[in-house]
This record gives structure tokens, C-alpha cells and sequence, in this order.
């Protein structure tokens, strides 16, 4: 039977999207139908409709909008929870495929288009193909003959990357003053409330313990000290020496291994591998830009240490790039692992946003591993994230994104800034508050960096400030050095966001780490209980104990 939406006019369809879901639902009711192919449907076949809608949609942020997609569903009666979600998902798809052919004709439809929207609009292409590709792996768990209640965490974190993914097509257009964002805006917010409506129905499957769908979920037992999704021999090949393990391939400046590049490494690694790839990467320093597709999965790069193999690079938004093209390094293939590498963009202070590494891997870990830069240095883009005794540079930003991401026994150096700028370690950007997404910093150093030192007192510096509505960002058990400002977090604009995020501070040390001066925004908290802290740790914010066994990262499941 065809959905009651389509026998709506264009007009009372606009209208209806102005209206409270009740009285949505009561003017639908009675509403004469139009152009219907029968006489007409039965008044309590509708209103059977509008109660199964309604009921899904419940608590939604967008509840018109979720309302009239499931009306427009076939057989709508007959569907399970799953499947209304995975018709929401299919409606989604369908639109980010709009959106793709739209960005693709955009550089016919405008004729001047400056480097930095081409370079945009490309960045769009790719994030709507990563959406995609997100989308399909959700249906496929949601259509799985197991529970689906078995797969909420991959659906969460898969539904989550694929909101967060439109967000960052627009950031892209941040720096220019041309019609393309105006022009591709209304659809892409349209595409990230349809995920937002999927993560809320996803909370109603039988079987998700209401508990998971608060701050951070649970998510399993340990494996001998490491979340299980690091298998045993990956764990042994971090805790190796290079000279003890075996590698599929070497890159050597000198010519000694198979390649003298990192790119062309990894452009012969397979393709969708199931098992670890291992491209060892000798000392020295490699000046590349180099991509890790979505397809080169199960990498993993061990070079000679912090300092000793370095990849660099100085692309910045000042010469023309997007935040999100400017990476010295970026990774897309899922279960990517780094150890022993130093990561930098050596634009400089002045050059603003330019990254050294961005990862939307999931499951991706990084061990031992360094992270230089001023502006914007590590984009923990999306997914779940894991970095284990690394040392982070920066100035403004440094650590930031929406990933699930978890930094423990890290050390986190704030750099000299330009004159009259300020340091901020942290700029977290969860755009929904159903998104399992946030940085976690744990039994960490918070500290200024050697050039920093004798002037700390001319800088202010700050833990982080709210990039978007929902920012989310804990430090726990870490030390917190005089660096710090007595306030501890910085405002973004004005008001924006300090009623909505989650920032959180638990059993810190160190003389940057009292509280009594801290800002008292209404999402601020000094985190008293354990079990609240609890939930931002490797076991239960990331699914460590799934995972991180496979990769050989060493980390520890709670607390301490």
C-alpha cells in the first residue's frame, strides 16, 4: 500500500514540517487524501500508521522530519524496529547519492571557483563515499540473523562517523565567501538529522540495556591486560624490536628496502587485507603527503622511534587547502597501526589550521608515536581511536575532531604561540548529543613544551573550548601543570555550547589541576564518582577490550 505522504500536496507537506508531531499526526487524520489510486484507505489502517511512526520516533530531534520518512516506508505495518531504521538508512543513502552528484556538477554550475572550494569539493566527494560505505556496514548489521542488539556499539560508531562526515564537507567551505556551501548546506543538514533520528531509534531495540545509551556505553572484558582488539602477534610485533620482526615491506631513504618513499609502500600493499601488512619505514626524514585509502586495511608502520623516522609536510588553509586535505599523513583503512614514527606539519604558527595527522580509522591504534604541529596538529577525525605513550605539539587546537578517542600515558606539550594568540589543548566536536564520540586523557602529562617555558607567563593556555554544540572531553588521573590557566576551559563565542557539552575533570594532579577557580558553565563538572569517570575509559569508551589485543598496543582497561 502506498504511504499516505504521497497523496499530500507540495504545500501541505511544507506546512506539516512546521508543526508539533501531535498535531502533525491529528491533521493527517483528517486530511481528505489526493489522487489516491484506490477509493479510498481505511481511517483505522492510517491512524495504525501514525501510531507505529510516532512511537518510533519518539524523542527524536527531528521528529517531523523521522515521521513522514517512515510513513513514506511500504508495508509499514509489518516492520520491525531494524527495518524502520534501515528504511530511514535507505532514504539516507538515496540523499547522500543526491548530494554527491550535486558537489560533482557544482564546478560546471559556478565557473570560478578558487583552489580552496575545488579542494573542498573534493574533500565532499570523499566524505560522502566514506558516508556511504558507513551506511551499508549499518545495514548489514541491522538486517544480521543475530541480535542486533549485538552489533549497538559498530552501529552507534558507524552512524556517528557518517553525521560527523557531513559536518566536516561544510567546515571545509569555513574560509570562503562563495554560493557552494549555500548551495549543498539545507541537504547535507537534512542527511545528518536522518542519522541523528536512526541513533535515537537504535536506543528502542529489545536488548540494549538503557544504560548503554548514556554518556559512554560498556563495552566488554579485557584479555590479559589488553582490549581484545589487538590480537597476540600484533601485540608482539609492537613489543618487538625492528630488528626482530618481520616486515612484507621496507622503505629506505638510502635504498636499502624496497622503496624510498612511504607512498609508493603503501600504494603496493593489498587491498582489503584481513591480516596485518607490515610496512617497516627506517630512520629518516620523508617529506610526502601520504593517504592511507579506506581500502588499505590491516596497515600497520614501525619505524626507529620519535625523532628517528619522521614523515613531514607543511600544507596549511593559508596556501589553499582545507583543514581536512592539509594531513602531512591520512588514514582511512580500518585497523591501521603506528609505532615508533614522528608525524609532522611544519607550516609554522602563522600558517593557522595544518595538520599533521588526521585518522578516521576505526579501530586504529597508535603507540609510541609523536605528533608535531601548531594549529590543529592531530584530527581524530572519526570512529574509535586509541594512542598509547605518545607526545602530542601544539598551539591552538591541537588535539581535535569527533572520533571516540582515548589518549593514555600520553604526554601533551602546549608550544609558543603567535603573539596574542592562546593555547588550547583540546577543541572536541560532537554536533549531536546521540553521537558516541569525545576525547578521553588519561593518567597523561599536561605540560608546556621547551619553547613555551620561558614565556608561559605572556600565553594563556587552556585544556579546550567547544568547537561544536556538544563538545565532549574528560581528563582523568592526569597531571595538569601550571601551564594551565586557573580557569581551565575557554569559550568559543560567547554563550555558545556552555549549556550543552560534557567537560569533565577527575582525580587530577599536578599545581594546573585545582578546580576552585574553574569556569562554572552549566556543562562543566569536577567528576567525583568513579563510575561516572568510569565510562571514558579504554573498556568502556572505545571497546578496547574488542580490539586493541589484536594490535599488541599496551594499555590498561579502567582507571588505572
Amino acid at each position: 500500500m502506498l504511504s499516505t505522504m504521497y497523496f499530500l500536496s507540495a504545500r501541505t507537506k511544507l506546512l506539516l514540517t512546521l508543526l508539533p508531531v501531535s498535531v502533525f499526526l491529528l491533521i493527517l487524520l483528517t486530511l481528505p487524501l489526493k489522487n489516491s489510486p484506490t477509493a479510498e484507505i481505511p481511517h483505522l489502517h492510517i491512524h495504525k500508521h501514525f501510531q507505529i511512526a510516532h512511537s518510533a520516533c519518539e524523542g527524536t530531534l527531528y521528529p517531523q522530519l523521522c515521521v513522514s520518512t517512515l510513513l513514506a516506508l511500504p508495508d509499514l505495518t509489518s516492520k520491525s524496529l531494524p527495518e524502520l531504521i534501515s528504511g530511514t538508512i535507505n532514504r539516507t543513502m538515496y540523499e547522500v547519492g543526491v548530494s554527491y552528484s550535486n558537489c560533482s556538477g557544482i564546478r560546471n554550475k559556478f565557473r570560478k571557483i578558487k583552489k580552496i572550494e575545488n579542494v573542498a569539493l573534493t574533500d565532499c566527494l570523499e566524505l560522502f563515499s566514506e558516508t556511504i560505505d558507513e551506511l551499508k556496514l549499518a545495514l548489514a548489521d541491522l538486517s544480521t540473523k543475530a541480535s542486533v542488539s549485538k552489533h549497538y556499539h559498530d552501529l552507534q560508531t558507524l552512524l556517528s562517523a557518517a553525521m560527523t562526515n557531513q559536518y566536516t564537507c561544510l567546515d571545509g567551505f569555513a574560509y570562503t565567501r562563495g554560493n557552494v556551501r549555500k548551495t549543498i548546506k539545507t541537504s547535507l543538514y537534512n542527511i545528518s538529522r536522518h542519522v541523528s533520528n536512526s541513533l535515537v531509534m537504535l536506543k528502542k531495540i529489545s536488548g540494549v540495556n538503557a544504560s548503554k545509551s548514556a554518556a559512554f556505553p560498556d563495552h566488554g572484558n579485557m584479555k590479559r591486560g589488553f582490549p581484545s582488539w589487538l590480537s597476540s602477534k600484533d601485540r608482539k610485533l609492537l613489543q618487538a624490536p625492528p630488528n626482530a620482526t618481520k616486515f612484507d615491506l621496507i622503505v629506505a631513504k638510502d635504498g636499502t628496502g624496497n622503496f624510498t618513499t612511504i607512498g609508493q609502500a603503501v600504494a603496493a600493499a593489498p587491498n582489503s587485507s584481513t591480516t596485518r601488512f607490515v610496512i617497516y619505514i627506517k630512520a629518516g626524514a620523508y617529506f610526502e603527503n601520504v593517504d592511507v585509502e579506506k581500502k588499505k586495511k590491516m596497515l600497520m608502520f614501525i619505524g626507529d622511534g620519535i625523532g628517528k623516522t619522521v614523515v613531514k609536510a607543511n600544507r596549511s588553509v593559508v596556501d589553499g587547502w582545507t583543514t581536512f586535505r592539509s594531513a602531512t599523513v591520512a588514514v582511512l583503512g580500518t585497523g591501521f597501526i603506528a609505532k615508533g614514527i614522528t608525524f609532522e606539519n611544519s607550516a609554522g604558527p602563522s600558517k593557522h589550521q595544518a595538520v599533521a595527522l588526521r585518522s578516521g580509522s576505526d579501530l586504529s591504534a597508535f603507540y609510541q608515536c609523536s605528533f608535531v604541529g601548531y594549529q590543529d596538529t592531530l584530527y581524530v577525525h572519526s570512529l574509535r581511536q586509541f594512542y598509547r605513550e605518545c607526545d602530542i605539539y601544539g598551539t591552538i587546537d591541537f588535539i581535535f575532531g569527533n572520533a571516540a578517542a582515548v589518549f593514555q600515558n600520553c604526554n601533551l606539550y602546549a608550544r609558543k604561540p603567535n603573539d596574542n594568540q592562546k593555547n588550547i589543548f583540546t577543541a572536541q566536536g560532537r554536533e549531536d548529543p546521540n553521537q558516541n564520540t569525545g576525547i578521553s586523557i588519561l593518567n597523561s602529562k599536561v605540560t608546556a613544551a621547551a619553547d613555551l617555558i620561558p614565556v608561559k607567563s605572556s600565553f594563556k593556555t587552556y585544556l579546550g573550548r567547544p568547537w561544536k554544540e556538544y563538545s565532549r572531553t574528560v581528563f582523568l588521573r592526569s597531571y595538569i601543570d601550571d601551564v594551565v590557566d586557573p580557569a581551565g576551559w575557554l569559550e568559543w563565542n560567547g554563550s555558545f555550547a556552555l549549556g550543552t557539552l560534557y567537560y569533565g575533570e577527575y582525580m587530577n594532579r599536578g599545581p594546573g589541576s585545582h578546580t576552585s577557580a574553574r569556569v562554572t558553565w552549566p556543562g562543566y563538572r569536577v567528576v567525583n564518582s568513579s563510575a561516572e569517570a568510569s565510562q571514558f575509559t579504554v573498556d568502556a569508551f572505545i571497546q578496547g577490550s574488542e580490539w586493541l589485543n589484536s594490535t599488541g598496543v599496551p594499555f590498561f582497561s579502567g582507571l588505572s
